[in-house]
């Protein structure tokens, strides 16, 4: 299952496809043991997708056969063991993926000429990822985290080993003495090679970045190049041949700090946007300033849902048993902002008050 939404990864998804291509969304649960429903709910959209197939004229008898295909190869490729909020399958002609996702979603099937993306972004940009370094003499481990954990990604060469001379990593992390090896040449070469690797990994999926690692070796890192010249750092030793959870341990603190520094600023720029008259709120008037461009900040609280219909040229509030009820209208209004070039921040819940779950300061 798919995890990792870059920005060349989301432009492929984003390309058109031979008509038909499917998009199947449905919630599932992290709970232990398995929830026996998500298994059924998720059988179920697969055989709602192939009946819209079924019924749908502008597909080939071939086409049909084809997509039919993927989507059974790709339930079969699902492991809800290891599921999280959501679950997407995108099925076109020839090709299938399977995402997992830490945000709900709508159950939702979609045949169209392009793939849905939006609940996509809007997890990946609510799980707000980061890359972390470890870094010591011998090697440097490189690990992907979200909002409650961090996991070894083995992208990019990572993790990069090197024999430094007269190097024991056992003693360093028993009694924390410094190796000579983070003196000696061989050793600085190794760790620009790092840096290269890691130049490489941020052009293409960039991410802020956290380095961790004995303050000797922070600084030669730092010598070596420049492409964790912007990175925060976390002096703590042992972690390049640590666990997952002695890193997320490490880093949590850091990250805690900031998301409080980060929800105090933008609570200030909507206060003064309510000042200058540049503050939105309320879904339908988000969803009107989003379309039109108009949103240069949208804040939304981290667990904020909420389904809405048409009501001509605005939106309301749906009720239980109104029909083209929109559920995903705030992943809608995200990846809207995204497009037009707004920054896009997820605080705690609660943190905006009475705004009511979401909040925007416009352009003009």
């Amino acid at each position: 299952m798919e995890h990792d939404l870059s920005p060349a990864t989301l432009a492929e998804l984003r390309r058109p496809r031979p008509y038909p291509a499917v998009s199947v969304l449905t919630p599932t649960h992290r709970r232990r043991p398995l929830d026996p429903q998500d298994a059924v709910r998720l059988r179920n959209a697969v055989a709602g997708a192939k009946k819209k197939l079924d019924a749908d004229p502008a597909v080939t008898r071939e086409r049909r056969a084809d997509v039919a295909r993927q989507l059974d190869q790709a339930l079969a490729e699902v492991d809800l063991s290891h599921s999280e909020d959501g679950l997407v399958i995108f099925a076109a002609p020839g090709e299938h993926q399977v995402w997992s996702l830490a945000r709900t979603v709508p159950e939702r099937v979609v045949l169209s000429d392009t793939f849905l993306t939006r609940n996509l972004v809007s997890a990946h940009t609510a799980q707000q990822p980061f890359w972390v370094l470890s870094v010591s003499a011998d090697r440097v481990t490189l690990w992907s985290g979200g909002t409650d954990r961090v996991v070894e990604e083995r992208v990019g060469g990572f993790p990069l080993t090197h024999r430094a001379p007269n190097f024991d990593p056992e003693r360093q992390e028993r009694i924390g003495d410094q190796p000579s090896g983070l003196r000696d040449e061989g050793t600085r070469r190794f760790l620009r090679e790092a840096d290269t690797a890691l130049g490489r990994l941020l052009r293409h999926h960039p991410r802020p970045l956290y380095v961790t690692g004995e303050p000797a070796a922070l600084a030669l890192l730092c010598e070596a190049g420049s492409a964790a010249e912007d990175a925060v750092r976390v002096p703590h030793g042992g972690l390049a041949h640590g666990t997952p959870d002695a890193v997320w341990q490490a880093v949590r603190p850091v990250l805690e700090t900031e998301v409080r520094r980060s929800t105090e600023d933008v609570a200030r720029s909507l206060e003064s946007a309510r000042g200058r008259k540049e503050f939105a709120a309320g879904v339908d008037e988000l969803w009107q300033s989003a379309r039109e461009g108009r949103i240069r900040l949208l804040a939304v609280e981290e667990n904020y849902r909420i389904a809405v219909r048409d009501a001509g040229d605005h939106l309301v509030v749906a009720e239980d048993g109104d029909l083209d009820t929109r559920e995903d209208i705030v992943d809608e209004i995200v990846e809207q902002c995204l497009e037009t070039g707004a920054e896009v921040r997820f605080v705690p819940d609660g943190a905006l008050g009475d705004a009511d779950g979401m909040a925007g300061v416009l352009r003009y």
